[in-house]
């Protein structure tokens, strides 16, 4: 009987530090198990990666697909999957393994809101590892995984970005990273804790698809920036590190009004390294008014916050009222 293996792997949200997980900073973030991504591997006579929605290109009208095309641009799935086979056997290879020469059927769907900073992208990549480990029975360590996630977008597809998405897509839950830069270039991987706090935080999350932008423009220009050496950049991801670990100790305290002002410190912070458009920061400013804390869930067209369920209706009104969707995370399974 032919096998088959089916695997997920979820949205997530960045709850205080990013965008500094690509700059030796901390971040903490959740996972969103209302959103993921399910990929389905079945043994074959050959290898066949199936299209996904976003990989057929059949509109109603040029139209259509011109207004397809400036909100999502050219990017489906297929691309991130044949990568990351690519780096998977790459990963294999550099250590001595030769793997099988297996044939397969892989084909993905996802429900991940498209490019409004919810980590769609590395969740399929996820997902696809899952599948292959389980497929060709090897393993890798826990810590290194997300640093393999994250080769498939940076050195096969050109994709900067940062661990961040990757190590909660793997670990799950509340996790706290730290990216201290002697431990990535000592040991390949950050240090990484699962948080549990006494109380599930009142967490939410806002999206609008039609404020979708692909994450790897406005993190070139900040990679730039960094990389000449702007002071402005490197002082304000240091102060992401102390921001994490007072966000840290809020959390495990259950002292959301401490960990709502330090997620609106974050978004303040992040103003100052990064042009922000006027359509962006109204969704905070909206939440903000409404009694809610607010940032950027990743880079651009999602925002997360803590809302106490007292202020939770008006913030849905005032966000559903500028084309916001807005629900409660589930994280736990």
């Amino acid at each position: 009987m032919a096998t088959t293996i089916t695997t997920h792997a979820y949205a997530r949200a960045g709850l205080v530090g990013n965008p500094s997980d690509g700059y030796f900073g901390k971040t903490i973030s959740f996972i969103i198990r209302n959103h993921r991504a399910t990929v389905t591997l079945s043994e074959s006579d050959r290898f066949e990666v199936v299209p996904g929605e976003d990989d057929l290109m059949v509109f109603e009208s040029v139209n259509d697909f011109l207004a397809n095309q400036k909100l999502y641009g050219y990017y489906g799935g297929m691309r991130l999957i044949l990568a990351a086979v690519k780096k998977f056997h790459d990963h294999f290879a550099a250590k001595g393994i030769q793997l099988p020469n297996k044939k397969f059927r892989i084909a993905y769907e996802s429900d991940v809101p498209r490019l409004v900073g919810m980590a769609g992208s590395s969740a399929i990549i996820t997902a696809t590892l899952r599948a292959l480990l389980q497929f060709y029975q090897v393993s890798i360590d826990k810590p290194l995984l997300p640093s393999v996630i994250l080769s498939v977008e940076n050195d096969e597809l050109g994709i900067a970005a940062g661990l961040q998405d990757r190590v909660i897509q793997v670990y799950e839950g509340i996790t706290c990273m730290d990216f201290d830069k002697p431990l990535l270039d000592t040991r390949g991987y950050g240090e990484y804790e699962e948080l549990r706090p006494p109380a599930p935080p009142p967490l939410y999350v806002a999206y609008d698809p039609d404020r979708a932008k692909i994450s790897g423009v406005p993190h070139s220009t900040l990679r730039k920036r960094w990389t000449d050496g702007d002071p402005i950049v490197h002082q304000t991801m240091k102060d992401f590190r102390g921001l994490v670990d007072r966000a840290r100790i809020a959390l495990l305290a259950g002292d959301w009004p401490a960990l709502s002002s330090c997620i609106d410190e974050n978004f303040e912070l992040r103003r100052k390294i990064m042009a922000l458009s006027s359509e962006y920061t109204r969704m905070v400013d909206v939440a903000r008014r409404a009694g809610a804390s607010a940032h950027f869930s990743g880079s651009g067209g999602a925002i997360a916050g803590l809302c106490e369920e007292r202020d939770y209706a008006n913030l849905c009104s005032e966000l559903n009222a500028i084309g916001c969707t807005v629900f409660r995370p589930t994280i736990d399974a």
